[in-house]
């Protein structure tokens, strides 16, 4: 699917997006006032560095929904990392469950709405690296993918050989700077991963991560180095960004055994094919989780319909150190949020206006406000700790996809207690500020005020020349 694309500001004009994966605003700042990183003190002098929020879940896969569609993830069908398919028609194998760890990635591509293009598909010419949306791209210009690379990257994951993933990041770099010199491809989408994989098993403050934050700096070096000896630096707009934060964890739940009772049978990953299961119990993150219940109906009811019979789940995940914020979607474009010891709110959508309202409590912590706009309801919760948290719930709320209860973990915890070949140390998916708030660092003076990553879709379509499709969400800021 393409947009019309008129004749653009300049035939030669590059828009290069890295994702740094998982750095937090200040650990990118702190990095580059320390003098260590300065090809990105380059970028933020002559550009700028700005903090926006993610989206929610902020988690790897549903987090790249922004900067390849311009939308939240719920709205486009990625509602999470893994999720339950009530309809049966996604997902046919027993279970019915999806999860994007692992072989089934490469399903993320289809699950995607299809009346919203992806970048790759409205463009020419583009490159991408690890990234988990490819649709639109072909596989000739896709860097890290194919058999062996596969093998090496799950080598490295299952065998918790965390330096392998700075060798693999520093591998990406050096042949994403290679086609962008060689190919010139008019988008170039490149994600690093090491920042990520290094936070989990070492903490993000720990000296691995800055080695990973090195390469990111390498890479914006070997790119501007090479665009300034060929002249087309003036036309190139570079930017490196995030998906998403890291915060410590020191706990972890084990949610799918918390849920499971001798009245209620679990479905969870990895061992996802049971077809007598009662409740879908699907993590992301490790910080956020889907919890499905009446997995008979294929339909979701709205939690106004399941209130009475699960009622007695809800008073025991509630009271749990572990559960930050519960979010029960329900059928009229509503959502209550609850948090223990802080009461319960309603989070309601109407079209493009947002409404927040206390109702025993305000879980949130923000005033109330009635019918604001996005960038309204923006302004008036970034400074909470749950930035954009009124945006990001609604949205996620209101795919057909969510869960029926929606979790937010406490900090300090995670929802997942095995199957990770690495105890994590720092976590994220959550709708706490370390997770929410990321960087935009930008190699051009803005115009405009860039608030979410949803921004970078239509600005880089707007840098292209290239007519912004229907639906998208984000607004340009240069």
């Amino acid at each position: 699917m393409r947009a019309s694309a008129g004749t653009p500001p300049d035939d030669a004009t590059q828009v290069v997006v890295i994702v740094a994966d998982g750095v937090r605003p200040d650990t990118l700042a702190g990095g580059i006032e320390s003098g260590n990183l300065p090809a990105l003190a380059a970028l933020r002098d002559e550009g700028g560095l700005h903090s926006v929020t993610s989206t929610f879940p902020s988690v790897t896969g549903p987090a790249y929904a922004p900067f390849l569609l311009g939308r939240y993830p719920g709205d486009v069908g990625l509602p999470g990392l893994r999720w339950f398919d009530r309809s049966r028609q996604i997902v046919r194998k027993p279970g019915h469950s999806r999860s994007y760890v692992g072989a089934e990635m490469g399903l993320i591509d289809s699950d995607l709405d299809p009346d919203s293009p992806t970048v790759f598909e409205l463009t020419d010419s583009s490159v991408g690296a690890l990234s988990v949306i490819r649709r639109g791209l072909p596989a000739k210009n896709r860097v890290g993918s194919g058999a062996k690379f596969i093998a090496r990257t799950g080598l490295t994951h299952f065998r918790g050989n965390v330096r392998g993933w700075l060798d693999i990041d520093e591998m990406i770099s050096k042949q994403v700077a290679e086609r962008v010199r060689s190919v010139r491809p008019r988008f170039t989408f490149a994600a690093l991963t090491g920042i990520d994989k290094t936070s989990h098993s070492e903490g993000h403050d720990s000296a691995l991560v800055g080695e990973a934050l090195s390469i990111v700096d390498r890479t914006v070096a070997r790119i501007r180095a090479d665009a300034e000896r060929d002249g087309r630096w003036e036309s190139t707009h570079l930017w490196v960004t995030s998906d998403h934060g890291h915060s410590p964890v020191h706990s972890h739940e084990d949610l799918a055994r918390l849920v499971e009772s001798p009245k209620r049978k679990v479905l969870s990953h990895p061992w996802a094919l049971c077809s007598k299961a009662d409740v879908a119990v699907m993590v992301s993150g490790n910080a956020m989780a889907h919890i499905y219940v009446e997995l008979e109906r294929k339909a979701k009811p709205g939690w106004g319909a399941l209130a009475g019979r699960w009622h007695d789940l809800l008073l025991e995940l509630e009271g749990r150190d572990s559960v930050d914020l519960l979010l029960l979607p329900r059928a009229n474009g509503e959502c209550e949020v609850r948090a223990r010891q802080r009461g319960s709110a309603m989070v309601s959508r109407n079209g493009d206006r947002y409404s927040y309202s206390h109702r025993s409590g305000n879980p949130l912590g923000v005033a109330e406000f009635t019918d604001v706009s996005a960038d309204e309801a923006h302004a008036l919760t970034v400074a909470s700790d749950y930035p954009d948290g009124v945006v990001q719930i609604a949205h996620l709320a209101g795919c057909e996809r969510s869960g029926d209860i929606i979790l937010s973990a406490s900090r300090d915890w995670d929802f997942r207690a095995r199957y990770e070949p690495i105890p994590h140390v720092s976590s994220h998916g959550a709708l706490h500020r370390e997770h929410m708030m990321v960087p935009l660092l930008v190699n051009r003076r803005v115009t405009g005020k860039p608030l979410r990553t949803i921004d970078t879709m239509p600005t880089a379509l707007a840098a292209l020349g290239i007519a912004i499709p229907p639906r998208v969400s984000g607004k340009i800021f240069l």
